[in-house]
């Protein structure tokens, strides 16, 4: 559990220096460079995900059971985790669903760690999960802040059309099959459908 903690503490930690300090980001891109400060923040962030891996997989070989979910919790995650593969695409599709979403990466994240939260009653699952779901309220909150301060600057975008949209929804369609269907198992080790 030290290495799922330690993870979660450097990958949420490195997403969360716009939060703690909204300046602080281009303060110190501004001090040691831009290209020093994004190789910084991504081995903090891929550290992190690697100790978070390593700290749940270890977690799961000997489980504290908090509580045993009801079956009908695995399908209201699977109905849930629906939109979050779409969000996600359309993160970076600019058209009406990352419009109507405003911060479809927040979403699909709070999504995700929802379902998960309802699906599993592990010890490792509702540090690992609300953890994220904890993160992304915060974020969220602090873009809502950092906006009226004019902290914020305009998302970059390709050209939005009813296009984005179509590949975000087909295609984030076809990644929830592969993933809910085979990948989720032959990664996790969790078949969501079977």
């Amino acid at each position: 559990m030290d290495w799922l903690v330690l993870g979660l503490v450097l990958f949420l930690g490195i997403h969360s220096v716009s939060i703690v300090a909204p300046r602080g980001r281009h303060a110190v891109a501004h001090r040691i460079g831009e290209g020093p400060w994004k190789g910084l923040y991504t081995l903090v962030a891929l550290a992190g995900f690697g100790l978070i891996v390593a700290g749940y997989s270890a977690a799961r070989q000997n489980p504290v059971l908090l509580w045993t979910p009801p079956v009908a919790m695995r399908h209201a995650a699977a109905v849930l985790m629906l939109p979050v593969f779409v969000l996600l695409l359309s993160a970076y599709l600019p058209g009406r669903i990352q419009r109507a979403a405003k911060h479809p990466m927040l979403v699909a994240t709070k999504l995700w760690a929802l379902a998960h939260l309802l699906a599993n009653g592990g010890l490792a699952d509702v540090v690992l999960f609300g953890a994220f779901l904890a993160w992304a309220v915060a974020d969220r909150v602090s873009l809502k802040r950092r906006a009226s301060a004019g902290l914020l600057r305009a998302p970059h975008t390709f050209g939005p059309g009813k296009a984005n949209d179509a590949i975000a929804l087909v295609g984030g369609l076809l990644l929830y099959a592969v993933f809910a269907f085979w990948a989720h198992g032959f990664l996790i080790g969790v078949r969501p459908f079977g």
